[in-house]
């Protein structure tokens, strides 16, 4: 662990987070037919297939304590309490955040009428700890700060318009760069209380939204590492309400950027207050090889203390939001042809883009490749640092969390809804350029859970009983055991049967002797959105000489389609129509469901299991952009996607 030093972040945060919020195993893959006893299932189109119905009451599973339903969320939202969000324009707090989750009508920074067409279950606001609402509390006027001239000073330039407001926060940078900022935000018995109570605040507003069995609003924060411009950040989530989390400050990267120093302040918050924590990565994808690299923060091989405590306080990663898709890469997985969703951009440097990304770098970066590092290291310390289950969420610094493509408010305010939004420039370096419309429209947190509520929710994230999408809210349930079969995954109980027969995602298989195991795949389409196009398993193991290995199982698809001589699925077409933008659902399927075995099982190997459930072909953001507002797209823009669902692993662990 890095060497503590005792610190307190202030407004001058505004430029460090602003900075921050912007040998390679043996990568063979394939894909190959299904085994014999696999089960393809389609659905009838009508709208009743999205909800058939349940043979076993959930009453009854969930007295058993089987998750009975699935609840969406998001777990990484900026409010304005956030200095970049601020910096950038934000000016919704926290409460406006949680109306807008909880499906009311608020009005963006920007003056636009905004309102999710289906409210959330579950929403965590999760601003940066390092200046907390600070550069808001001088937007605001806190009358202590008001007492310093400058301060005062650049209290009025924000409120003078957006040129002024820029210049503002470009003076504070600045003037952080230099060490000529006032020396009031460096004062400990100023600003500890000043901190203390934008922490205490947002707890009640928090506890004023939080309606059991309704709405659950958590308690949470973002830490924010980036040293050398690599994105180490992580999501915070307590279990616990403001009448515990009150009583501590958030864990800031400006106390130290080593994670192995914010899981012993997760400890610490635990042993003396009996509550419960978690931590959260997100942007593995511009790391450069740090997130999930061979060795600790400070260069050292990773061993089994390091590999036991990291899977203790990081039980979930977050597969994919607004700045890019973690899944997997083409240089990884050269053989998957879906590998190079959301990479666009993303994968040409670290956050900053102050230093680009080599390809030895990428291992490091995509989860799959984790998820195969951690049985790597699992074989040789005997614990697994990566045993992950994954989530997707926004990271939207608007304070709105939205991840659909037809209603998409960007990353920040200079990039909510407009003409000129997918051109603009987020990140330059002299050899490379991140813009506007590389930004996904993503994505979100599925958690199958007994009840909306914190204690529900945060207890399935830790049994990693939880998904991500891309935003399309796709009901999947995946479970592993010995002898699952068609009619299981025909059944109307297919949980049920999942839940009696095995293990759900997130899960661990015992051995079924030399059988190879089975898993049940259950995949229903958004009920407003896109058609499936087909189900896929992707399998990851080390094989007799330690290296990784990984596969691609195409398992349930969509229009009758025959695999070809390659063992290659054809593609499922495209109904997409940019004129409008639009598609129809007559192609694919709207439910998806098999049975499948393993057809290259080796019962001395040990392995994890993920589903990737991917859509029809739909438009992008950036298309609806340009017939709603004639905006003039970049020529090399995607306007199209294959939006998906990935759920959390099933580990193999032979006897």
């Amino acid at each position: 662990m890095a060497k503590l030093e005792s610190g307190l972040l202030l407004v001058s945060a505004a430029a460090f987070v602003l900075a921050a919020c912007g040998d390679t195993d043996d990568q063979s893959a394939s894909v190959t037919e299904p085994a014999a006893d696999v089960a393809m299932v389609e659905a009838t189109p009508a709208p009743e297939a999205a909800a058939p119905a349940v043979t076993v009451p959930a009453a009854a599973e969930q007295a058993r304590g089987h998750a009975t339903e699935v609840f969406w969320g998001d777990t990484h939202l900026h409010t304005a309490d956030s200095a970049d969000a601020f910096a950038l324009g934000d000016r919704l707090g926290p409460e406006d955040a949680l109306r807008f989750a909880r499906g009311e009508k608020v009005t963006s920074t920007t003056g636009t009428d905004a309102q999710l067409l289906r409210p959330l279950d579950f929403l965590v606001i999760a601003d940066h700890a390092e200046g907390l609402g600070v550069t808001r509390e001088l937007y605001e006027g806190n009358p202590v700060l008001m007492s310093d001239p400058t301060l005062a000073r650049w209290n009025k330039m924000m409120h003078a318009g957006p040129e002024q407001s820029a210049k503002a926060t470009l003076e504070i940078i600045r003037g952080h760069a230099m060490g000529t900022n006032p020396k009031i935000l460096q004062d400990r018995k100023v600003m500890g209380p000043i901190m203390r109570n934008i922490w205490q605040s947002r707890g009640s507003v928090i506890e004023q939204y939080n309606e059991p069995g309704e709405f659950t609003a958590f308690v949470g924060y973002e830490y924010t590492s980036v040293p050398g411009g690599n994105n180490l950040h992580r999501v915070v989530i307590y279990r616990d309400g403001p009448e515990i989390t009150n009583n501590i400050l958030p864990f800031s990267s400006t106390i130290s950027e080593d994670p192995e120093d914010l899981w012993a302040a997760l400890e610490k918050y635990e042993e003396k207050t009996g509550g419960q924590v978690l931590a959260i990565p997100h942007n593995s994808n511009l790391s450069n090889g740090q997130m999930f690299a061979l060795v600790d923060f400070e260069g050292n091989a990773i061993d089994a203390d390091y590999a036991t405590r990291r899977a203790r306080w990081e039980p979930l990663v977050e597969i994919s939001q607004i700045k890019g898709d973690s899944e997997s890469h083409p240089f990884l997985s050269p053989n998957d042809e879906f590998a190079s969703y959301g990479d666009t951009g993303w994968d040409l440097g670290n956050l900053t883009l102050s230093t680009l990304k080599t390809n030895d770098m990428l291992a490091g970066d995509y989860v799959r490749e984790a998820l195969k590092r951690g049985l790597k290291i699992e074989a040789e310390t005997g614990a697994n640092p990566f045993k992950l289950g994954v989530i997707g969420s926004t990271d939207s610094h608007t304070s709105l969390a939205t991840a659909d493509s037809n209603q998409f408010f960007g990353k920040n305010v200079r990039v909510e809804p407009g003409p000129k939004r997918a051109s603009r420039v987020d990140r330059r370096n002299p050899d490379a350029l991140r813009v506007a419309w590389q930004y996904l429209a993503s994505g979100y947190a599925a958690v199958w859970a007994t009840e909306n509520t914190r204690e529900a929710l945060f207890d399935a994230m830790m049994r990693k009983e939880v998904y991500g999408t891309t935003g399309p809210r796709i009901k999947l349930r995946f479970f592993g055991g010995c002898d699952f079969d068609a009619e299981d995954a025909l059944a109307d109980d297919h949980a049920a049967r999942g839940y009696a027969k095995g293990v759900p995602m997130g899960g661990d298989l015992a051995s079924c002797g030399d059988d190879a195991p089975s898993f049940l795949v259950h995949a229903m389409m958004d009920p407003d959105g896109a058609n499936l196009d087909r189900v896929q398993i992707v399998k990851g193991w080390t094989d007799a000489d330690g290296a990784t290995q990984e596969h691609i199982y195409d398992v349930a698809w969509s229009d009758n389609r025959a695999l070809d001589e390659a063992g290659k699925l054809p593609s499922v077409g495209s109904t997409v129509d940019l004129t409008v933008p639009t598609w129809t659902n007559t192609i694919g399927a709207p439910q998806l469901a098999t049975a499948w075995t393993d057809p290259d099982f080796d019962p001395a190997q040990k392995a994890f299991y993920y589903v990737r459930t991917i859509e029809i072909p739909t438009p992008r953001w950036p298309a609806y952009d340009a017939v709603r507002y004639g905006a003039d797209i970049p020529a090399d823009a995607d306007l199209v996607n294959q939006e998906r669902a990935y759920s959390s692993p099933i580990w193999f662990t032979p006897s």
